[in-house]
Protein backbone atom coordinates (compact mmCIF):
# COMPACT_ATOMS: atom_id res chain seq x y z
CA UNK A 1 0.00 0.00 0.00
CA UNK A 2 0.92 3.45 -1.00
CA UNK A 3 1.30 5.94 2.05
CA UNK A 4 -0.09 9.07 0.65
CA UNK A 5 0.80 12.54 1.94
CA UNK A 6 -2.58 14.78 2.25
CA UNK A 7 -2.56 18.71 2.11
CA UNK A 8 -2.11 20.57 5.56
CA UNK A 9 -5.66 19.73 6.89
CA UNK A 10 -8.06 23.23 6.73
CA UNK A 11 -10.96 23.76 9.88
CA UNK A 12 -11.37 25.99 12.58
CA UNK A 13 -9.03 25.84 15.16
CA UNK A 14 -10.01 25.28 18.42
CA UNK A 15 -7.60 27.19 19.73
CA UNK A 16 -5.58 26.62 23.34
CA UNK A 17 -6.61 23.48 25.10
CA UNK A 18 -7.36 23.31 28.93
CA UNK A 19 -6.17 20.71 30.75
CA UNK A 20 -9.33 20.09 32.35
CA UNK A 21 -12.34 17.80 31.00
CA UNK A 22 -15.51 19.28 28.93
CA UNK A 23 -18.22 18.62 31.68
CA UNK A 24 -20.98 18.33 28.57
CA UNK A 25 -21.58 14.90 28.03
CA UNK A 26 -22.47 13.74 24.40
CA UNK A 27 -26.08 12.42 24.01
CA UNK A 28 -26.78 9.15 23.63
CA UNK A 29 -28.41 7.82 20.31
CA UNK A 30 -31.57 7.25 21.53
CA UNK A 31 -32.61 3.72 19.89
CA UNK A 32 -30.48 1.20 17.76
CA UNK A 33 -28.10 2.18 15.27
CA UNK A 34 -27.32 0.17 11.91
CA UNK A 35 -23.20 1.12 11.73
CA UNK A 36 -20.40 -0.59 10.66
CA UNK A 37 -17.29 -1.35 12.27
CA UNK A 38 -15.05 2.25 10.99
CA UNK A 39 -17.85 4.54 12.03
CA UNK A 40 -18.17 2.38 15.66
CA UNK A 41 -15.03 3.30 15.73
CA UNK A 42 -15.45 6.95 14.44
CA UNK A 43 -18.31 7.71 16.90
CA UNK A 44 -15.49 6.52 19.68
CA UNK A 45 -13.20 8.94 18.76
CA UNK A 46 -15.39 11.43 18.69
CA UNK A 47 -16.86 10.89 21.43
CA UNK A 48 -13.48 10.84 23.46
CA UNK A 49 -12.86 14.33 22.22
CA UNK A 50 -16.24 15.87 23.06
CA UNK A 51 -15.83 14.49 26.96
CA UNK A 52 -12.07 15.44 27.14
CA UNK A 53 -10.20 18.50 25.49
CA UNK A 54 -7.04 16.87 26.65
CA UNK A 55 -7.54 14.05 23.70
CA UNK A 56 -6.77 14.83 20.32
CA UNK A 57 -5.48 12.68 17.30
CA UNK A 58 -2.55 12.33 15.04
CA UNK A 59 -1.42 10.15 12.71
CA UNK A 60 -0.53 10.12 8.75
CA UNK A 61 -3.59 11.65 6.74
CA UNK A 62 -5.89 11.44 9.16
CA UNK A 63 -6.88 15.12 8.56
CA UNK A 64 -8.23 16.15 5.06
CA UNK A 65 -7.96 12.61 3.96
CA UNK A 66 -9.83 11.23 6.94
CA UNK A 67 -7.54 8.47 7.55
CA UNK A 68 -6.50 6.00 5.06
CA UNK A 69 -9.65 3.48 5.87
CA UNK A 70 -11.46 6.06 6.71
CA UNK A 71 -11.92 6.26 10.46
CA UNK A 72 -11.49 9.94 10.87
CA UNK A 73 -13.25 10.92 8.34
CA UNK A 74 -14.66 14.48 9.12
CA UNK A 75 -13.52 15.12 12.02
CA UNK A 76 -11.26 17.85 10.83
CA UNK A 77 -13.86 20.04 9.87
CA UNK A 78 -15.85 19.45 13.38
CA UNK A 79 -12.65 19.78 15.55
CA UNK A 80 -9.93 21.46 13.55
CA UNK A 81 -6.13 21.12 13.16
CA UNK A 82 -5.02 21.78 16.23
CA UNK A 83 -7.24 18.37 17.48
CA UNK A 84 -6.74 16.23 14.46
CA UNK A 85 -3.34 16.61 13.67
CA UNK A 86 -1.82 15.04 10.27
CA UNK A 87 1.76 13.79 10.83
CA UNK A 88 4.93 13.81 8.79
CA UNK A 89 5.43 10.01 7.04
CA UNK A 90 7.50 9.14 10.15
CA UNK A 91 6.28 6.54 12.57
CA UNK A 92 9.09 6.92 15.23
CA UNK A 93 8.94 10.41 15.08
CA UNK A 94 5.05 10.97 15.70
CA UNK A 95 5.06 8.65 18.37
CA UNK A 96 7.49 9.79 19.94
CA UNK A 97 5.66 13.13 20.06
CA UNK A 98 2.52 11.01 21.05
CA UNK A 99 4.67 9.89 24.33
CA UNK A 100 6.05 13.41 25.34
CA UNK A 101 2.32 14.61 24.75
CA UNK A 102 1.10 11.94 27.29
CA UNK A 103 3.67 12.66 29.64
CA UNK A 104 2.56 16.14 29.47
CA UNK A 105 -0.55 15.75 30.60
CA UNK A 106 -2.82 15.14 27.20
CA UNK A 107 -4.62 12.30 26.38
CA UNK A 108 -3.34 11.69 22.67
CA UNK A 109 -4.82 9.05 19.95
CA UNK A 110 -2.04 8.22 17.80
CA UNK A 111 -2.97 6.16 14.36
CA UNK A 112 -0.10 3.99 12.76
CA UNK A 113 -1.50 3.49 9.33
CA UNK A 114 -0.74 -0.46 9.29
CA UNK A 115 1.10 -2.89 11.87
CA UNK A 116 3.95 -3.57 9.85
CA UNK A 117 4.95 0.54 10.20
CA UNK A 118 4.72 0.67 13.97
CA UNK A 119 8.11 -1.16 13.66
CA UNK A 120 9.71 1.85 12.59
CA UNK A 121 8.37 2.93 15.74
CA UNK A 122 9.06 -0.10 18.11
CA UNK A 123 11.83 1.54 20.18
CA UNK A 124 9.50 4.26 21.19
CA UNK A 125 7.03 1.46 22.05
CA UNK A 126 8.91 -0.89 23.46
CA UNK A 127 11.75 1.53 24.93
CA UNK A 128 9.63 4.49 25.61
CA UNK A 129 6.32 3.90 26.17
CA UNK A 130 6.53 0.91 28.26
CA UNK A 131 9.11 1.10 30.62
CA UNK A 132 8.90 5.20 31.78
CA UNK A 133 6.71 4.61 34.52
CA UNK A 134 9.33 1.74 35.60
CA UNK A 135 12.39 3.53 35.11
CA UNK A 136 10.73 6.85 36.81
CA UNK A 137 10.40 4.55 39.72
CA UNK A 138 6.49 5.10 39.34
CA UNK A 139 6.53 8.91 38.74
CA UNK A 140 6.01 8.86 34.96
CA UNK A 141 2.79 7.61 33.62
CA UNK A 142 2.58 7.45 29.65
CA UNK A 143 -1.36 7.84 29.42
CA UNK A 144 -1.03 7.44 25.46
CA UNK A 145 -3.66 4.77 23.13
CA UNK A 146 -2.16 3.89 19.74
CA UNK A 147 -4.47 2.63 17.15
CA UNK A 148 -2.99 0.97 14.19
CA UNK A 149 -4.52 -1.90 11.59
CA UNK A 150 -3.53 -5.77 11.29
CA UNK A 151 -4.52 -8.79 9.74
CA UNK A 152 -4.91 -10.01 6.27
CA UNK A 153 -7.34 -11.01 4.17
CA UNK A 154 -7.52 -8.12 1.60
CA UNK A 155 -4.66 -8.75 -0.82
CA UNK A 156 -1.98 -6.04 0.13
CA UNK A 157 0.88 -8.83 -0.14
CA UNK A 158 3.94 -9.49 2.29
CA UNK A 159 4.18 -6.20 3.84
CA UNK A 160 0.69 -5.04 4.51
CA UNK A 161 -0.67 -8.02 5.91
CA UNK A 162 1.19 -9.11 9.52
CA UNK A 163 -0.69 -9.97 12.51
CA UNK A 164 2.02 -9.38 15.14
CA UNK A 165 -0.24 -8.56 18.27
CA UNK A 166 1.64 -11.39 19.83
CA UNK A 167 4.42 -9.69 19.60
CA UNK A 168 3.49 -6.53 21.39
CA UNK A 169 1.34 -8.94 23.57
CA UNK A 170 5.35 -9.95 25.08
CA UNK A 171 6.19 -6.96 26.10
CA UNK A 172 5.40 -5.55 29.62
CA UNK A 173 4.43 -2.21 30.50
CA UNK A 174 1.20 -2.33 27.97
CA UNK A 175 -1.88 -3.30 27.36
CA UNK A 176 -3.31 -5.11 23.93
CA UNK A 177 -6.52 -5.06 22.87
CA UNK A 178 -8.41 -6.24 19.27
CA UNK A 179 -11.69 -5.57 19.06
CA UNK A 180 -13.85 -7.84 16.84
CA UNK A 181 -17.89 -7.00 17.10
CA UNK A 182 -18.98 -3.40 17.00
CA UNK A 183 -19.60 -2.89 20.74
CA UNK A 184 -16.19 -3.53 21.24
CA UNK A 185 -15.12 -1.26 18.63
CA UNK A 186 -17.25 1.09 20.19
CA UNK A 187 -16.69 1.22 23.85
CA UNK A 188 -13.10 0.43 24.00
CA UNK A 189 -11.50 3.36 23.36
CA UNK A 190 -13.03 5.78 26.45
CA UNK A 191 -11.55 3.31 28.95
CA UNK A 192 -8.15 3.06 27.16
CA UNK A 193 -7.81 6.55 27.45
CA UNK A 194 -8.44 6.60 30.53
CA UNK A 195 -5.94 3.75 31.59
CA UNK A 196 -2.23 5.72 33.00
CA UNK A 197 -0.52 3.07 31.07
CA UNK A 198 -0.14 2.54 27.19
CA UNK A 199 -2.52 0.68 24.92
CA UNK A 200 -2.62 -0.74 21.68
CA UNK A 201 -5.54 -1.30 20.18
CA UNK A 202 -5.43 -3.62 16.65
CA UNK A 203 -8.64 -3.18 14.32
CA UNK A 204 -8.41 -5.50 11.74
CA UNK A 205 -8.61 -4.66 8.35
CA UNK A 206 -11.38 -7.07 7.17
CA UNK A 207 -13.73 -5.57 9.75
CA UNK A 208 -14.07 -2.35 8.84
CA UNK A 209 -16.90 -2.67 6.21
CA UNK A 210 -19.07 -4.96 9.04
CA UNK A 211 -22.05 -4.22 9.17
CA UNK A 212 -24.49 -4.47 12.34
CA UNK A 213 -26.49 -2.87 14.84
CA UNK A 214 -25.65 -0.97 17.85
CA UNK A 215 -27.36 -0.53 20.98
CA UNK A 216 -28.87 2.64 21.57
CA UNK A 217 -26.67 3.02 24.76
CA UNK A 218 -23.04 1.63 24.56
CA UNK A 219 -21.58 1.90 27.37
CA UNK A 220 -17.57 1.54 28.13
CA UNK A 221 -16.58 -2.09 27.46
CA UNK A 222 -14.20 -3.86 30.12
CA UNK A 223 -10.84 -4.01 28.53
CA UNK A 224 -9.55 -6.96 30.78
CA UNK A 225 -11.63 -9.61 30.62
CA UNK A 226 -12.32 -11.98 27.69
CA UNK A 227 -16.16 -12.98 26.29
CA UNK A 228 -17.81 -15.97 25.61
CA UNK A 229 -19.42 -15.33 22.12
CA UNK A 230 -21.46 -18.71 22.33
CA UNK A 231 -21.77 -20.75 24.74
CA UNK A 232 -20.55 -24.99 24.01
CA UNK A 233 -19.65 -28.33 26.47
CA UNK A 234 -17.84 -30.30 23.70
CA UNK A 235 -15.11 -28.28 22.95
CA UNK A 236 -13.39 -24.37 23.57
CA UNK A 237 -12.50 -22.28 20.53
CA UNK A 238 -10.32 -19.29 21.77
CA UNK A 239 -9.85 -16.80 18.81
CA UNK A 240 -9.67 -13.09 18.65
CA UNK A 241 -9.99 -9.91 16.27
CA UNK A 242 -10.44 -10.72 12.31
CA UNK A 243 -10.98 -14.55 13.11
CA UNK A 244 -13.81 -14.37 15.52
CA UNK A 245 -15.99 -14.49 12.22
CA UNK A 246 -14.95 -17.19 10.78
CA UNK A 247 -14.68 -19.50 13.94
CA UNK A 248 -17.88 -18.74 14.90
CA UNK A 249 -19.03 -19.78 11.45
CA UNK A 250 -16.97 -23.18 12.32
CA UNK A 251 -18.74 -23.43 15.32
CA UNK A 252 -22.03 -23.65 13.00
CA UNK A 253 -20.46 -26.63 10.96
CA UNK A 254 -19.66 -28.25 14.08
CA UNK A 255 -23.15 -27.42 15.47
CA UNK A 256 -24.61 -29.34 12.23
CA UNK A 257 -22.75 -32.66 13.15
CA UNK A 258 -23.94 -32.30 16.88
CA UNK A 259 -20.69 -31.16 18.18
CA UNK A 260 -21.38 -28.09 20.58
CA UNK A 261 -18.57 -25.72 20.54
CA UNK A 262 -17.98 -22.82 23.15
CA UNK A 263 -16.58 -19.86 21.30
CA UNK A 264 -13.98 -17.42 23.52
CA UNK A 265 -13.01 -13.79 21.97
CA UNK A 266 -10.01 -12.91 24.00
CA UNK A 267 -10.74 -9.24 23.37
CA UNK A 268 -7.59 -8.06 25.89
CA UNK A 269 -4.24 -10.08 24.42
CA UNK A 270 -2.30 -8.42 27.03
CA UNK A 271 -2.99 -9.24 29.52
CA UNK A 272 -4.51 -12.30 28.70
CA UNK A 273 -7.89 -13.19 31.00
CA UNK A 274 -6.63 -17.07 31.89
CA UNK A 275 -9.13 -17.96 34.17
CA UNK A 276 -12.07 -17.25 31.23
CA UNK A 277 -10.41 -20.04 29.09
CA UNK A 278 -9.25 -21.87 31.53
CA UNK A 279 -12.67 -22.48 33.29
CA UNK A 280 -14.01 -23.15 29.62
CA UNK A 281 -11.54 -26.09 29.02
CA UNK A 282 -12.00 -27.03 32.34
CA UNK A 283 -15.77 -27.85 31.15
CA UNK A 284 -15.49 -28.93 27.74
CA UNK A 285 -11.95 -30.54 28.35
CA UNK A 286 -10.48 -29.54 24.98
CA UNK A 287 -9.06 -26.73 22.84
CA UNK A 288 -8.50 -25.21 19.80
CA UNK A 289 -7.00 -22.16 19.79
CA UNK A 290 -7.09 -20.04 16.24
CA UNK A 291 -4.11 -16.86 16.09
CA UNK A 292 -3.96 -15.16 12.67
CA UNK A 293 -0.50 -15.03 13.33
CA UNK A 294 2.41 -17.41 12.42
CA UNK A 295 2.35 -20.52 14.73
CA UNK A 296 6.20 -20.64 15.98
CA UNK A 297 6.10 -17.97 18.94
CA UNK A 298 2.96 -17.33 18.32
CA UNK A 299 0.08 -16.18 20.94
CA UNK A 300 -1.79 -19.50 20.62
CA UNK A 301 1.76 -20.90 21.94
CA UNK A 302 1.15 -18.77 24.93
CA UNK A 303 -2.17 -19.50 25.36
CA UNK A 304 -1.87 -23.32 24.75
CA UNK A 305 1.34 -23.47 27.24
CA UNK A 306 -0.78 -21.92 29.99
CA UNK A 307 -3.61 -24.59 29.42
CA UNK A 308 -1.21 -27.03 29.90
CA UNK A 309 -0.10 -25.56 33.39
CA UNK A 310 -3.25 -24.50 34.70
CA UNK A 311 -5.73 -27.38 33.18
CA UNK A 312 -3.33 -29.92 31.74
CA UNK A 313 -5.66 -32.80 33.87
CA UNK A 314 -8.71 -31.75 32.68
CA UNK A 315 -7.78 -32.49 28.84
CA UNK A 316 -9.14 -35.36 27.32
CA UNK A 317 -7.14 -34.24 23.73
CA UNK A 318 -4.23 -32.60 22.68
CA UNK A 319 -4.80 -28.93 22.54
CA UNK A 320 -5.01 -28.02 18.53
CA UNK A 321 -3.98 -24.88 17.09
CA UNK A 322 -5.07 -23.29 13.75
CA UNK A 323 -2.10 -20.54 12.22
CA UNK A 324 -1.10 -18.93 8.90
CA UNK A 325 0.94 -20.75 7.22
CA UNK A 326 4.65 -19.48 8.03
CA UNK A 327 5.34 -17.72 4.53
CA UNK A 328 5.16 -13.95 3.67
CA UNK A 329 1.53 -13.32 2.50
CA UNK A 330 0.98 -14.21 -1.28
CA UNK A 331 -0.60 -11.57 -2.95
CA UNK A 332 -2.85 -14.25 -5.65
CA UNK A 333 -6.42 -14.51 -3.69
CA UNK A 334 -6.68 -18.07 -3.52
CA UNK A 335 -3.13 -18.07 -2.19
CA UNK A 336 -4.03 -16.05 0.53
CA UNK A 337 -6.88 -18.05 1.20
CA UNK A 338 -4.60 -20.90 1.08
CA UNK A 339 -2.71 -18.96 3.84
CA UNK A 340 -4.86 -18.04 6.42
CA UNK A 341 -7.25 -20.08 8.83
CA UNK A 342 -10.33 -21.10 7.78
CA UNK A 343 -14.00 -22.33 8.66
CA UNK A 344 -13.07 -25.43 7.70
CA UNK A 345 -9.90 -25.91 9.10
CA UNK A 346 -10.92 -24.69 12.54
CA UNK A 347 -13.67 -27.63 12.14
CA UNK A 348 -11.49 -29.94 11.44
CA UNK A 349 -9.32 -29.41 14.80
CA UNK A 350 -12.13 -29.66 16.53
CA UNK A 351 -12.97 -32.75 15.04
CA UNK A 352 -10.18 -34.36 15.78
CA UNK A 353 -9.69 -32.99 19.07
CA UNK A 354 -13.32 -34.47 19.93
CA UNK A 355 -12.61 -37.59 18.20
Amino acid sequence: MTRRTAPAGQGTPSGSRPAGRVRAEPEPAAEPAKTTYREAMRAAIREALQRDNRVFLMGEDVGRYGGCFAVSLGLLEEFGPERIRDTPLSESAFVGAGIGAAMGGMRPIVEIMTVNFSLLALDQIMNNAATLLHMSGGQCNVPLVIRMTTGAGRQVAAQHSHSLEGWYAHIPGIKILAPATLVDARGMLWPALQDPDPVLIFEHGSLYNMQGTLPAEVGAVDITSAAIRKPGTDVTLITYGGTLGITLDAAGELAGDGIDAEVIDLRTLRPLDDAMFVASVSKTHRAVIVDEGWRSGSLSAEISARIMEQAFYDLDAPVERVCSAEVPMPYPRHLEEAALPQAGGISAAARRAVG
